[in-house]
């Protein structure tokens, strides 16, 4: 079984804690990759839009006569070729929706923390609910050299902490249900609640 450090919220080190075998998954690399770019994909809210030749609101009189100028024959000045004139082929509003079956959400979510595990970068943090202002959070962050980015899991029962987390740069909060393997991937070093991981 493998384990995380654990550390107090004073930064003490604590016996390590035993992870579930989620967090011991075989690596698949292309199902990640498959799993984040649904995550990306569902975050673009596809609303860009160009305006075409018939929705500019430019005058519709013919430019100049048909026959007799030397010139090549035009319309009206809202035409694509002209500056200021409508755009051929533009984009139109689409709400692409790419989705996962939840089997594997489940085996993403597990590749990704596989590989946070090999790379060393999961902590298990005891007693967030004691914390009850940001320095201390701030102390507990420069235990942890090297690492500039982080990612707090809270359990559901201390989900108040977040008000002394939240005005930290580079700090991502996220309830652990709601976690996924697209925050897991940027999330830097993942800190979790022990209270995570206590068997009720």
């Amino acid at each position: 079984m493998i384990k995380a450090e654990t550390y107090s919220i004073k930064g003490t080190k604590l016996a390590p804690t035993s992870l579930p075998k989620e967090f011991n998954g075989k690596v698949n690399l292309p199902l990640l990759a498959q799993a984040i770019r649904v995550y990306e994909e569902r975050g673009h809210i596809g609303l860009a839009k160009t305006k075409t030749r018939a929705e500019i609101n430019r005058t519709k009189k013919k430019w100049y006569k048909q026959k007799g100028t030397g010139g090549a024959r035009h319309g009206a000045r809202s035409a694509p070729i002209f500056v200021g004139g409508g755009v051929a082929h533009g984009p139109k509003p689409l709400r692409r929706e790419l989705k996962l079956p939840d089997k594997v959400k489940k085996m993403a979510l597990s590749v990704a923390l596989s590989l946070k595990v090999k790379e060393k970068q999961i902590i298990i943090v005891d007693g967030l609910a004691k914390i009850t202002k940001t320095a201390e959070v701030v102390a507990l962050l420069k235990k942890f050299k090297g690492t500039k980015r982080f990612t707090f899991v809270l359990s559901e029962g201390n989900l108040a902490c977040k008000r002394y987390l939240r005005n930290l740069k580079n700090i991502q909060i996220i309830q652990n249900k709601n976690l996924n393997a697209y925050h897991v991937f940027f999330g830097g070093t993942l800190v979790f609640d022990k209270a995570i991981f206590v068997k009720r």
